[in-house]
């Protein structure tokens, strides 16, 4: 998607250790049209699927899976990384490493807004290695729920999170693929 990499061209910081800071538009100030662009791919790409929700890990998943969300006209469910006084029974959990916060989380879904009968894409704002959309994916499997796809925002195809998708055979859709982030400076796949 153009739009998106120039975007991460002209704004994105590579940080050390394979970090790329986007918080201009879509990790801390997120820029609605790009990301109403965003959703409109991403309900392009997976029109063809019988989608009936839409699940993402809070933050930075949500912007575009809300968007997406608007596009495909379907709900939009985000897994909550802290617990809240109005969340505590009836959940599915899982623990997920953050790569650029160096913690582990536990994400919840309550129970009563997904059931076996939804068939959901996942959307989520970067794939690297990979255990945010792994930590959905193990919801998923405990609620018995088809996943018809994954849409990611950026992939950094240098990490093994594609990995762990494909060996699910999940139709898995990346907007900006980054293949290095060597000496500063962003190479997208071609």
């Amino acid at each position: 998607m153009k739009l998106l990499e120039d975007r991460i061209r002209k704004e994105g910081i590579v940080l050390p250790h394979n970090v790329l800071k986007v918080n201009s538009f879509l990790n801390h100030q997120v820029d609605p049209q790009l990301m109403f662009e965003v959703g409109k791919e991403f309900a392009k790409r997976f029109a063809d699927k019988p989608i009936t929700k839409i699940l993402t890990v809070e933050s930075s998943g949500i912007a575009p899976a809300v968007m997406t969300g608007l596009a495909m006209q379907v709900p939009v469910i985000f897994a909550r990384k802290h617990k809240s006084l109005t969340l505590t029974d009836d959940l599915y959990t899982a623990d997920v490493y953050s790569y650029t916060k160096q913690t582990t989380n536990k994400i919840s879904i309550a129970k009563r807004f997904i059931s076996a009968d939804d068939s959901v894409l996942i959307i989520d704002d970067f794939l690297a290695n990979g255990q945010a959309v792994q930590g959905l994916l193990n919801i998923v499997d405990e609620a018995n729920i088809e996943v018809q796809g994954i849409g990611i925002v950026i992939e950094k195809t240098f990490q093994k999170g594609r990995t762990l998708i494909t060996k699910r055979n999940i139709q898995l859709e990346a907007l900006a693929q980054i293949s290095s982030l060597e000496n500063g400076e962003v190479q997208f796949l071609n």
